[in-house]
């Protein structure tokens, strides 16, 4: 175990060396893996962003549930025990039908609710979810409506489904974006292999004259590969955190106009991780198609 950890301490040292020897080439390298990369994690940054603030500025989706205008108290709370027990709901209020009606007389409706003998509003709570998949909510509808005593149930999701049907819109388009300059990248890493192979020809047939493995011979490659990728990947963090800069105070404008406090947010850690992690994984990818390729005609 202890020669494995040497022969890739090995093999990394001489990829850095490598890395350090070709500064201009290196930094060239980095900057067009980190540009590119910057474009679907942005993209997909900016969605996840614009999902919290069209939540902010549309509000938080909400359940209606009327009971029958003959429930009493008991009934009521058999209700909320229900709601209570459910693990899906983010939160919930009863609704008084005295209190509905008021707030109907406070929005004009006075003169017209003043004919009336008696009050025609049903007791009612207003449920939110956890979650904003519109499946979850079309599911709890259907299951609320076969409650006892309930006399109908009104789901506010039409705009949750649009804006889930673009969500998912737009992420598979970024998906298709980063496969393309996955591939494109992969090719990038693929011809640095090569002329890396190409230049030290030699020393590869030297080192196989005397007694040096294929594995031996291919691990520096890997790790160059692996490593540009990482300096891609930061690259492509630093251009994703000045955009985030960048747009900021006008986001922040945007959202003040509909009455909303928004913030845009950069990439957390986990985000951070599985960028420079893809990044490395596309210059080991390309190394490794390479080193196949090429090394055997070494």
């Amino acid at each position: 175990m202890s020669n494995w950890f040497y022969l890739h301490f090995r093999a990394i040292v001489q990829a850095l060396g490598r890395l350090a020897s070709q500064p201009l080439g290196t930094l060239l390298s980095a900057l067009v893996m980190g540009i590119a990369l910057s474009l679907p994690a942005g993209g997909y940054l900016l969605l996840d962003n614009i999902a919290s603030l069209a939540r902010g500025v549309s509000g938080t989706p909400e359940i209606s549930v009327f009971l029958e205008t003959g429930a009493g108290e008991a009934d009521a709370a058999a209700i909320e025990k229900r709601l209570r027990a459910d693990p899906q709901l983010a939160s919930f209020r009863f609704v008084p039908r005295d209190e509905a009606l008021q707030q109907l007389e406070r929005g004009g409706l006075g003169d017209v609710l003043g004919g009336l003998d008696a009050n025609p509003l049903p007791d009612a709570f207003v449920v939110t979810l956890r979650t904003g998949d519109p499946a979850a909510f079309e599911a709890l509808t259907g299951e609320m409506k076969t409650w006892p005593r309930v006399a109908h149930v009104q789901l506010d999701s039409g705009w949750v489904k649009r804006l889930h049907a673009l969500l998912v819109l737009g992420r598979s388009a970024v998906l298709m974006l980063a496969g393309l300059l996955g591939f494109a990248l992969v090719i990038v890493t693929f011809n640095t292999i090569r002329l890396q192979i190409l230049t030290q020809r030699a020393e590869i047939e030297v080192s196989r004259l005397l007694g040096a493995t294929d594995p031996f011979i291919r691990r520096p490659f890997y790790w160059f590969g692996g490593l540009q990728g990482v300096l891609g990947g930061l690259v492509a963090l630093g251009a994703v955190w000045l955009g985030v800069a960048a747009l900021a105070a006008p986001v922040a404008g945007l959202a003040e106009t509909y009455g909303a406090v928004f913030s845009l947010a950069g990439p957390q850690w986990p985000e951070s991780l599985a960028i420079v992690s893809f990044a490395a994984f596309l210059g080991w990818l390309g190394a490794e198609i390479s080193v196949r390729r090429h090394l055997a005609s070494a």
